[in-house]
């Protein structure tokens, strides 16, 4: 009988291209036995949570949510600029007080907790609440949510860099991303195939119920990682301390550059809610259950077919990835842009709608995938979870300024919209390329 450890070295040697399991660059000596079971459970927990995430998006899930409830619209406006903010901005103070444990996963631990304890509470609120009163339920327990999601976001980059290789971290994220899109795929293929639950709160139940037992799962998987003791220096009072990592922007110059370069990377993000505005009013909709099958199966394909891809060449050059992932979602919009003003009926036609949504997509998860590896392999164990959380606060301060967009959308148009981050898509790219590499030959 195969022992579990034997498993994992297996899968390990598979997935990750490593049969004697001997690249350990950039992890403590004492970690490089326990490699390829800290990979595999990784790998699992990722998969869950980025599946979850598909399953309660911000983007589309939620705001349909509110619609069939009856909330106000001003509280769809409120989704992803909270959703993604306050998931970064409070990093910089968690980070200090992680820098005070040497063993950092039980803060990811907790984290999916948290967010697995939002999401329920959500559900309990659509059986209690209905119009405003369940619009503001939502957002309260969204805040929880995205503050949970935070801690998990310092903790993984800080752990991952603890256990898992580099060279092997951009295929584990890969991975991930391509295993949970094909989950979120079945999942879009099952929606579309039962149209009876259109309009439902059965389907809202299956999301969030479902969303929420996943990160339950993902938070069991992730407390049997292997981590070995990291460093705890730099504790102190979290505000101090945190005042203080920000003025590595400009002590360290590459790390400013790459947190320059990352801003300008949220375009391939900010990008996508304006294409499908192009999309929608060229369609006359065929009811929500299908529209939101027909968006996570544009999602799900992305990432099953982009992740594993996006991915390795991370390991051997994450910033080319990031450039050509910016020049990608550049060249989507300004195919959306180009359809939409000579052939604007061609919109709503599902092969080049939805061929436009999974381009998008695609390039998304490059970006993702490209600045996280970036990030974890340019840091040291010292100074990872100092650095992920100085780079997400600025970041969240920059997701919340997003929403001028929206004023940008109703003065000049989508377009505009579209025109103004193509701009600074290109010169993501162009950053990017000026990266040095962060790979050690």
């Amino acid at each position: 009988m195969t022992k579990p450890k034997e498993l994992s070295d297996k899968l390990y040697g598979y997935l990750a291209e490593d049969e004697d399991a001997r690249v350990c660059k950039d992890i403590p000596d004492e970690a490089c036995n326990h490699q390829p079971q800290a990979f595999v459970f990784h790998l699992w927990a990722l998969t869950l949570t980025k599946l979850g995430d598909s399953l309660v998006s911000a983007r589309l899930v939620l705001p349909w949510l509110l619609t069939a409830t009856g909330a106000p619209a001003f509280f769809i406006a409120m989704l992803v600029p909270l959703r993604e903010s306050l998931s970064l901005l409070p990093q910089l103070f968690v980070a200090q007080s992680m820098r005070e444990k040497p063993i950092r996963k039980w803060f990811w631990v907790a984290g999916s907790v948290g967010q697995a304890f939002a999401l329920m509470m959500m559900l309990v609120g659509l059986f209690t609440f209905a119009g405003a009163s369940f619009g503001w339920w939502v957002i309260g327990w969204l805040i929880v949510f995205s503050l949970s999601r935070g801690v998990c976001s310092v903790a993984i980059k800080d752990v991952t860099g603890k256990t898992v290789s580099k060279t092997r971290r951009g295929r584990l994220t890969g991975l991930a991303a391509s295993a949970a899109g094909l989950m979120t795929l079945l999942t879009a293929v099952a929606i579309i195939l039962s149209p009876e639950v259109e309009g439902s709160n059965l389907l809202f139940v299956a999301l969030l119920g479902g969303a929420a037992v996943l990160w339950i799962l993902a938070a069991i998987i992730y407390a049997f990682v292997p981590e070995t003791p990291g460093a705890t220096s730099g504790g102190g009072n979290a505000i101090t301390e945190a005042v203080k990592s920000l003025s590595i922007l400009w002590q360290d110059k590459q790390f400013g550059h790459f947190v320059a370069t990352r801003a300008l990377l949220v375009s391939s993000a900010f990008s996508i809610p304006y294409i499908v505005v192009l999309i929608q009013t060229q369609s006359s909709g065929n009811g929500i259950v299908t529209g939101l099958g027909g968006l996570l199966l544009a999602n799900g394909l992305a990432g099953l077919l982009a992740g594993r891809f996006w991915g390795k060449w991370s390991d051997s050059a994450s910033h080319h990835v990031m450039a050509a992932a910016a020049f990608m979602a550049v060249g989507v919009m300004a195919l959306a842009l180009i359809v939409d003003s000579l052939w604007q009926d061609y919109m709503a036609w599902l092969p080049v709608g939805g061929g436009l949504i999974f381009l998008s997509a695609v390039a998304h998860h490059g970006a993702r995938v490209g600045r996280k590896t970036y990030l974890v392999d340019m840091a040291t164990q010292e100074n990872r979870a100092q650095l992920t959380a100085v780079s997400n606060t600025v970041i969240g301060v920059l997701l919340l300024l997003g929403i001028l967009l929206g004023a940008l959308d109703s003065w000049l148009g989508t377009h505009s919209v579209l025109l103004f981050l193509s701009v600074v898509g290109l010169i993501a790219g162009w950053r990017a390329l000026r990266l040095p590499n962060v790979v050690d030959d």
